[in-house]
């Protein structure tokens, strides 16, 4: 690939970088996931660097999958528990930013309810950010570990026509695979019922429908979303079975698509409401592998902010 340096202190969102630092990420974690087939899962590109993982929200495979990403690089990682901490008294994001680098920290992955949060942070500390989820704005490395798999799948994003299917309102992922599919030339749609379809999200690239079988048709891959309980998604249907009815992924659904269709789910899945067992775990399905390839997605990310940091330090010397 053509020779592009990574210059950002932070990883913010999609909706900020340019195609050929999303390649330029791609490209890196396509490197480090060969470390992860290695007997010994480790190099020491972050040796003596400390990461901490700030999750206002619960999380499982991303705050494990940011976990391993900074051990494999050889990194001390700290895991906040925002519970057990002083964010429980009272104390603000820019406090607890500013306290965390205090210590001499280099790297805050920082998972947030409120949409803007790691933005703010970034602005009030001199250590890296890197956005794991902010409300419902944007989830970076979600989307880069998509595009990185399908690419992976595939062979290329260019040309491809991909549909994202279920809770657009309230999907931080959504939003930010739009971004990155769109940027590295794949044909976007978004379909689900007109009350979890945002305003205004066809103007960040994305055709819209309401009809599932349109959104299927002749699309090389489908990114289906989780109904998001917790955010108030079961009062936009009348029940969970209806859903299911109407928006499910289902086998005999999945038989009118093309025949190497590509599955993925950012997960956790709500079997039986957004899909059923047989295609979560059938032969389309990649979910798994994204799993798996979350792990040198997160390794790029931080190598590539890390590196960018010292280069600035230098540079200043």
């Amino acid at each position: 690939m053509e020779k592009v340096i990574w210059t950002k202190k932070d990883l913010l969102g999609i909706e900020y970088l340019s195609r050929e630092e999303i390649e330029l990420i791609l490209y890196t974690a396509q490197s480090f996931k060969e470390v992860t087939t290695r007997q010994i899962k480790k190099v020491p590109a972050l040796r003596g660097k400390t990461v901490v993982n700030l999750f206002y929200e619960p999380s499982t495979r991303t705050r494990i999958s940011f976990e391993l990403a900074a051990k494999r690089l050889s990194a001390d990682v700290i895991n906040v528990a925002i519970e057990a901490s002083s964010v429980r008294k009272g104390e603000t994001l820019i406090d607890t930013g500013r306290n965390i680098e205090a210590l001499n920290i280099d790297i805050i992955v920082v998972r947030h309810n409120c949409s803007g949060a790691p933005n703010i942070l970034s602005r009030s500390v001199a250590a890296s950010v890197v956005n794991a989820g902010d409300g419902w704005h944007e989830h970076p490395t979600q989307a880069l570990l998509d595009v990185f798999t399908l690419k992976s799948k595939l062979g290329h994003i260019d040309g491809l026509k991909v549909s994202i299917i279920g809770d657009i309102a309230h999907s931080r992922v959504a939003r930010s695979n739009i971004w990155a599919l769109g940027k590295l030339g794949a044909a976007v749609t978004v379909c689900a019922p007109k009350m979890l379809i945002p305003e205004g999200i066809e103007k960040i690239g994305a055709k819209v429908t309401n009809d599932l079988d349109e959104a299927l048709e002749g699309a090389d891959a489908i990114n289906v979303l989780r109904m998001q309980f917790e955010r108030d998604s079961v009062v936009a249907f009348p029940s969970k079975l209806e859903y299911f009815k109407q928006y499910g992924i289902t086998r005999d659904r999945l038989e009118k698509c093309k025949k190497n269709i590509v599955v993925m789910h950012p997960g956790p899945i709500n079997r039986g409401i957004e899909m059923s067992s047989e295609v979560a775990d059938g032969q389309n399905s990649v979910i798994l592998e994204q799993v798996t390839n979350g792990i040198a997605v997160r390794m790029a990310v931080l190598y590539l902010v890390s590196h960018a940091k010292k280069r600035r330090e230098q540079e200043k010397v």
